[in-house]
């Protein structure tokens, strides 16, 4: 089933060149706070300084398929390992340094050359995980007929402190509501999450209790542990088919 959607004016002509300019603009203005992060982070965790991971994009209208691509960040994890080898989980690799990067969004910066790439816009569905997709709906996947944001409804809405279903939920309503007017909106609210926070550990909070949607699909048993696996190995192959061709 290829999933379509009818886009306006502003979202087909303006939106492109308006994510152009703004992160173009974000590039050159904070381009001191982009080689301060990238020395520290070099410092403290060593190389690479930036991050990339495999995020389902926009629908190809050709294929019906979601568009996979590397979206960067800041790295904010350690590689830290156990005495077999192995990485240690997530929560002990994450550095005081990389708390501060997530709880400030600041590692998020890089994330201004995937708009310019295409691959992102300023506002729009938050790009979830490969494995995060793979259990969505065809009405969830809607979201995908969607360019993937740096901010979105879903984030100033809860971000991390609502549920998948509402959080799903708030980006279709996004996506049936694409205007110059709404992303105003988004950006105001989104300025005023990052830089009106009421404290970092509140933040730290929310980033500790995020599940992937397949997990919480099987907690709720809401699917079984066969569709389960059989999910997880999907995704699997999707970034290795994604990687062979890059």
């Amino acid at each position: 089933m290829k999933l379509y959607r009818q886009k306006s004016f502003y979202e087909k002509y303006i939106k492109r060149l308006l994510d152009i300019i703004c992160s173009l603009l974000a590039i050159v203005v904070f381009s001191w706070l982009f080689i301060i992060i990238a020395i520290v982070v070099r410092i403290k965790m060593g190389s690479p300084v930036l991050f990339k991971q495999p995020r389902p994009g926009m629908i190809d209208p050709k294929t019906g398929r979601e568009k996979i691509f590397n979206m960067y960040k800041f790295r904010s994890m350690t590689d830290k390992r156990d005495e077999n080898g192995e990485l240690l989980p997530d929560e002990e690799r994450l550095s005081t340094f990389g708390k501060m990067l997530r709880a400030t969004s600041l590692d998020e910066l890089p994330e201004a050359f995937n708009i310019i790439k295409g691959d992102m816009s300023v506002i729009g569905p938050r790009p979830q995980l490969v494995r995060d997709m793979v259990f969505m709906s065809d009405e969830q996947r809607m979201r995908h007929t969607a360019k993937p944001g740096l901010s979105g409804l879903a984030q100033v809405m809860g971000r991390n402190a609502i549920t998948w279903e509402d959080k799903l939920n708030w980006d279709l309503r996004y996506i049936n509501n694409v205007s110059f007017v709404e992303d105003c909106k988004i950006v105001l609210m989104t300025a005023k999450k990052v830089f009106f926070r009421k404290n970092i550990t509140e933040s730290n909070k929310e980033i500790d209790v995020t599940i992937d949607y397949g997990d919480e699909l099987l907690k709720n048993k809401q699917v079984s542990r066969e569709e389960y696996e059989t999910m997880q190995i999907k995704a699997i192959n999707l970034i290795k088919e994604f990687e062979e061709k890059a």
